[in-house]
């Protein structure tokens, strides 16, 4: 299947630094296929958790919802969602990306499968609730490729790309689910998008191995991944060690502010096209997918932001990282005017700048995690901060199906631009004195106890 000479994307690695070996059992460039298939397998996760937002004034009406319970079905998978990834994060860290993320995805693939049995708002918060336990695997795995088989230099570039499939999904949601929708019934939007998960995962379990046991990886991308990495620590840390370090509250903090946002636009845009724009399902269709094709933009684009600032105008690695995130922050101020404008297309161009924004935003802050921390704790970190970034997620969520019809969108709009500030103020001051190495430095270039 990947039998292609490939050196990796438009502005990777030049040809002779990485992956030349021309041997027909070796692929050149493997770690950008590999994650071009993470890309694939978040392209599918997304799209089957998307589906409901797409169908959410539809399914209002059918199951005879309230914008409240709305919010309730929402919160499940939420809930569902924050509890696992810390915990999806420690099993692939213990069995492995192979094992693990091909298993989880048959599991939420069954989930969505199952969403067109449902009969009132309860058993579809229960379904939901369900995918979001099997769903949460997707960030922590994704971030443990990239910490496995990307040097530091290409990580922000590696997350932009598989970061992208969080937006492609959602892109492609609206226009398949509406038209499986009106051609086949609601169920059918399900039961497609669900089941795609199974196709993914049996591909993800025949072609993924680790870079050290790969088949088909040369000897020159394997020996220059394993040199572009930092040094590991002797000694593998314990959770709580991982956790009372400063570096992951940097984290942490600024996924918490930054979710709300995401979460919003993934269930929220539709209802309020619907009920404040007053379009119908298939203009919802033509409109819906537009903030998300931009923040496909906004990930790449941070993720060659960071190599070009470094290589450019000299900023360290890490600071590299943290001015895209506060460039992006301050984008937000766009989407929080939305409920300001009169035009519904001036409020969808808003979208669009605020899904830019964000993924700019959670595609340098992931790849953070991956640049101060060991390979073998980056599961567990992307899952603890996963988990802090749904319950900033599940909160707003509930706080706007509890006001949205009675002090309406436009403060919850303005509320969010406000977060994405206050994360990143927060990076700023919690990464001050943190280095690309696994451990933070001492003044005279020691290691120190993790603060």
């Amino acid at each position: 299947m990947f039998e292609f000479a490939h050196s990796g994307p438009p502005g990777g690695q030049p040809a002779d630094t990485l992956g030349t070996e021309t041997d027909l059992k070796t692929i050149i460039g493997l770690r950008w296929w590999i994650i071009a298939l993470v890309c694939l397998g978040t392209i599918v996760n997304y799209l089957s958790r998307n589906a409901l937002g797409v169908m959410a004034p539809e399914l209002m009406k059918l199951l005879h919802m309230s914008t409240q319970q709305y919010s309730y079905v929402v919160g499940a998978f939420q809930v569902g969602y924050t509890i696992m990834q810390p915990i999806c994060g420690l099993i692939i860290d213990l069995i492995g990306l192979r094992l693990g993320f091909a298993l989880f995805a048959c599991l939420w693939s069954l989930t969505g499968v199952l969403h067109g049995f449902a009969s009132g708002w309860l058993s579809l918060a229960a379904l939901r609730g369900l995918m979001g336990l099997t769903e949460a695997v997707a960030i922590p795995a994704g971030m443990k490729v990239v910490a496995e088989w990307f040097p530091n230099r290409e990580k922000s570039v590696a997350v932009g790309y598989f970061n992208a499939g969080t937006s492609l999904g959602s892109l492609l949601a609206p226009p398949l689910v509406v038209f499986l929708s009106l051609r086949y019934g609601w169920q059918s939007a399900f039961a497609v998008t669900g089941a795609l998960g199974f196709v993914w995962a049996a591909a993800w379990y025949l072609l993924y191995r680790s870079p050290t046991g790969h088949p088909r990886i040369s000897e020159t991308e394997r020996d220059a991944i394993i040199s572009g990495h930092t040094p590991a620590t002797t000694q593998r840390r314990s959770i709580r060690e991982v956790l009372r370090t400063r570096r992951f509250w940097a984290i942490a903090q600024a996924r918490f502010f930054a979710e709300p946002a995401w979460q919003t636009f993934s269930f929220w845009i539709p209802l309020y096209l619907a009920t404040q724009r007053h379009m119908d399902l298939k203009q919802i269709a033509l409109f819906a997918w537009l903030p998300f094709l931009a923040a496909d933009l906004g990930g790449l684009f941070g993720g060659y932001l960071s190599p070009f600032l470094m290589k450019h105008l000299r900023v360290p690695l890490i600071w590299s990282r943290i001015t895209g995130v506060a460039l992006g922050a301050l984008m937000m101020l766009g989407p929080a005017c939305i409920g300001l404008v009169a035009s519904p297309y001036q409020a969808i161009a808003l979208f669009c700048v605020g899904g830019f924004a964000h993924q700019m935003i959670s595609a340098l802050v992931n790849t953070l995690a991956a640049d101060v921390f060991d390979p073998s704790e980056v599961g567990t970190v992307a899952g603890f901060a996963g988990m802090s970034a749904w319950i900033g997620g599940l909160g707003f969520s509930l706080l706007v199906g509890a006001l949205a019809d009675s002090i309406g969108y436009t403060p919850l709009f303005g509320a969010l631009g406000a977060f994405d500030l206050i994360g990143a103020t927060l990076l700023i001051i919690l990464m001050r004195g943190v280095t690309s190495d696994a451990r933070p430095r001492q003044a005279n270039g020691s290691a120190s106890t993790p603060a």
